[in-house]
């Protein structure tokens, strides 16, 4: 087999016994490293901390990995303008925590003869948060319903770490608070009752 040191050297090719023999002397593992090559290569390495180290490598990246979420919002063809504004509200705070939204406009009815009123909603809605995201998947006729999706013009790792920012600087602000940096008008006010008070007990 071809023997690679602790350290990615060359060894060269040796016999399995005499590379099971540099491992005990090394206090070290012998790891066949790549079975289908010829001749086959082994490395000497410490198995357990090799192990280790690749369950934090993996455990790191699934920390970093971003996972895309699609998040749905249903409307109606003739919506009211309050539960417009509070849909539109949803679809805002989604875009602005990274997530994609699939917008639905419902036909019931005679409205399936109307499709433009839900190609109008949906074009008014994609004009109403077009700083927060952008037409993703264009209007389209599904069935009954009218399918649009929206995508954020921010990325969900850049979302996130905004909000982590947010939130350390919010308790830094509550720490501050709770340590008792003297409100400069509270402070005037005491002021002056103390130098009321020597006033009243001088007289």
């Amino acid at each position: 087999m071809r023997l690679v040191g602790p350290n990615g050297e060359q060894v060269g090719i040796v016999r399995v016994e005499d590379a099971l023999r540099l491992a005990e002397e090394a206090n070290l593992d012998l790891v066949e490293v790549a079975p289908m090559a010829k001749p086959p290569v082994a490395k000497l390495m410490d198995f357990g901390k090799f192990k280790y180290e690749a369950a934090l490598k993996a455990r790191e990246a699934r920390k970093n990995q971003v996972n895309t979420v699609i998040k749905e919002i249903k409307l109606r063809p003739k919506i009211d303008p309050h539960d417009y504004g509070t849909k539109k509200g949803h679809v805002e705070r989604f875009l602005k925590a990274g997530d994609k939204v699939k917008v639905t406009i419902m036909f019931r009815g005679r409205e399936q003869s109307r499709p433009e009123l839900g190609r109008r909603l949906l074009e008014r809605l994609a004009e109403d948060i077009v700083e927060l995201g952008f037409v993703e998947s264009a209007p389209k006729q599904d069935g009954r319903n009218m399918i649009m999706v929206i995508g954020p013009t921010r990325k969900k790792a850049e979302a996130k770490a905004e909000q982590r920012r947010t939130r350390e600087e919010e308790r830094s602000e509550r720490s501050e608070g709770a340590t008792g940096t003297p409100d400069p008008e509270a402070q005037a006010a005491a002021e002056q009752r103390a130098a009321e008070q020597e006033t009243a007990t001088a007289e």
